[in-house]
C-alpha cells in the first residue's frame, strides 16, 4: 500500500490521518473554530454538526427519546439517533470536515489572480493555486443569480483562465447556492431602443458566453456547492467533469417563466440521460436531487456535505498533477468532434430565446414572477 500511496505522490502522514479519523487536537481545534463563525449555518447544518458532536464524544446514542411534546429536543434526538453505530473516529473525521468546510465558505477572497493577469472583478473572486484556477460566483446574497455584468466578467474569466499556466480550471459558488439562474431583474432594465434591443443585446451576449465553454481549452470542472437553477444547470453538459453536494439540486423551470433551454442543452441533455428524462427537466421543470443528476449523468459524483469540500478539493490537487499539455490536447481532442455542432446548436437555442423574450406569455410569466415574489 505504501509503494502505491508513494508512486502516487501522496502524502504519507496525511493518507495515514485520513485512515484513522481526527486527531483529538484537530476535533478540539474545530470546536473552537465552530464558535468563530460568522453566519448561521442552518437548522439543518447545526443538528449535524450537533449530531456528530455527540457521537464522537459519547458515542452511538444511548439516551431515552423525547416525548413528541418535547420538539426540539426530539429533532436533536433524532438527528444524533440517525448516525446508529458510526464510530466515534469516524464521528471525530465528518466533525472537523464539516467545520473546516464551513469555516472555508467565509473565508476572504484570495488576492491571486490567474497567471498574466492583474484584472479584478466584481461578481467573482478567481485564485489561482497549485495548478488550479478557481472561478467563483460571488454574489451570495442573491443566491449568484447572474446578472449582465457577471455575464461580462465571466466571458473574460473563462478567457484568462484558458491562457494561464494552471492545469485545470474549476467554477464553483460563494455561499448556499451554486447559482439560481438569470437575475430576473435584467428584465426590468430596458434601453432606449426599447424590449427589442434588450431581448437581442441579451442574445448576443449568451451566444457569447456559451461559446465560451465551448471553446474551453482545458479540463473544466464544477463544484456545485449547492442548489443550481437555470442556465448554471443547462451548462453543465460542457463540462468535462461536475462533483456535487448532497445538498445540490437542479432545476430548469423555462416553460414555469414561458422561456426554451440555452446552453447546448436541447442537444446535450436527450444525448447524455435519454430524450424522456431530458424533456421531464427541459419541458415539464423537474427538479432532480444530486443523487438523481447523478443516476441520469449530469452530475459525476455526490458527496457527502460534510467532507465535500475537503474530498473534491483532494481529488482536484491530484488532477492538477497530471500533464498540463496532455490533459489540454485530449480535451480539445474530445471537443473537436462535435463543435461545430455545438456552435450550431447554440446559435438556434438563443435566436429561439430571443423570440420567447419578446413574447405575451414570457413577459406575463415574469410579471407574475415580480408580483409573487412583492407579496412574500
Amino acid at each position: 500500500l505504501l509503494d502505491v500511496i508513494q508512486f502516487y505522490n501522496l502524502d504519507v502522514p496525511a493518507f495515514k490521518a485520513a485512515l484513522m479519523g481526527a486527531s483529538v487536537e484537530e476535533f478540539n481545534a474545530a470546536k473552537e473554530k465552530l464558535g468563530a463563525l460568522k453566519k448561521d449555518p442552518g437548522n439543518e447544518v447545526k443538528l449535524t454538526i450537533y449530531a456528530l458532536f455527540k457521537q464522537a464524544t459519547q458515542g452511538p446514542c444511548n439516551t431515552p427519546k423525547p416525548s413528541m411534546l418535547d420538539f426540539v429536543n426530539k429533532v436533536k434526538w433524532d438527528a444524533w439517533k440517525s448516525l446508529g453505530c458510526l464510530s466515534q473516529e469516524e464521528a471525530r473525521r465528518q466533525y472537523v470536515d464539516l467545520i473546516t468546510s464551513l469555516v472555508g465558505a467565509e473565508a476572504p477572497a484570495v488576492a491571486a489572480q490567474p497567471t498574466g493577469s492583474t484584472k479584478s472583478f466584481q461578481t467573482l473572486l478567481i485564485s489561482t493555486e497549485d495548478n488550479i484556477t478557481t472561478i467563483r460566483l460571488n454574489r451570495p446574497e442573491k443566491k449568484n443569480a447572474i446578472t449582465a455584468e457577471m455575464y461580462n466578467e465571466l466571458i473574460e474569466a473563462l478567457d484568462l483562465a484558458g491562457k494561464d499556466d494552471s492545469v485545470i480550471t474549476v467554477i464553483t459558488g460563494s455561499g448556499d447556492y451554486y447559482c439560481s439562474g438569470n437575475d430576473l431583474n435584467n428584465f426590468t432594465k430596458i434601453p432606449e431602443g426599447g424590449v427589442e434591443k434588450m431581448a437581442k443585446d441579451a442574445g448576443q451576449l449568451l451566444r457569447r458566453y456559451v461559446k465560451g465553454y465551448i471553446d474551453f481549452p482545458k479540463p473544466l470542472i464544477g463544484v456545485i456547492n449547492g442548489p443550481a437553477v437555470g442556465v448554471s444547470v443547462t451548462l453543465l453538459g460542457l463540462f468535462d467533469v461536475v462533483y456535487a453536494t448532497e445538498r445540490a439540486t437542479f432545476h430548469t423551470p423555462f416553460s414555469q417563466l414561458g422561456q426554451s433551454p440555452e446552453g447546448c442543452s436541447s442537444y446535450l441533455f436527450p444525448k447524455m440521460m435519454g430524450a424522456a428524462k431530458a424533456s421531464e427537466m427541459l419541458l415539464f421543470n423537474k427538479k432532480l436531487t444530486a443523487a438523481q443528476a447523478c443516476d441520469v449523468g449530469l452530475v459525476t459524483e455526490v458527496f457527502p456535505e460534510s467532507s465535500f469540500q475537503s474530498e473534491v478539493w483532494t481529488r482536484l490537487k491530484a488532477y492538477a498533477k497530471l500533464p498540463r499539455n496532455s490533459l489540454a490536447l485530449s480535451k480539445q481532442l474530445i471537443r473537436a468532434v462535435e463543435k461545430e455542432k455545438l456552435y450550431a446548436i447554440n446559435d438556434a437555442e438563443v435566436e429561439r430565446l430571443v423570440e420567447r423574450w419578446l413574447s405575451d406569455e414570457c413577459m406575463q410569466a415574469i410579471m407574475s414572477f415580480f408580483q409573487a415574489k412583492s407579496k412574500l
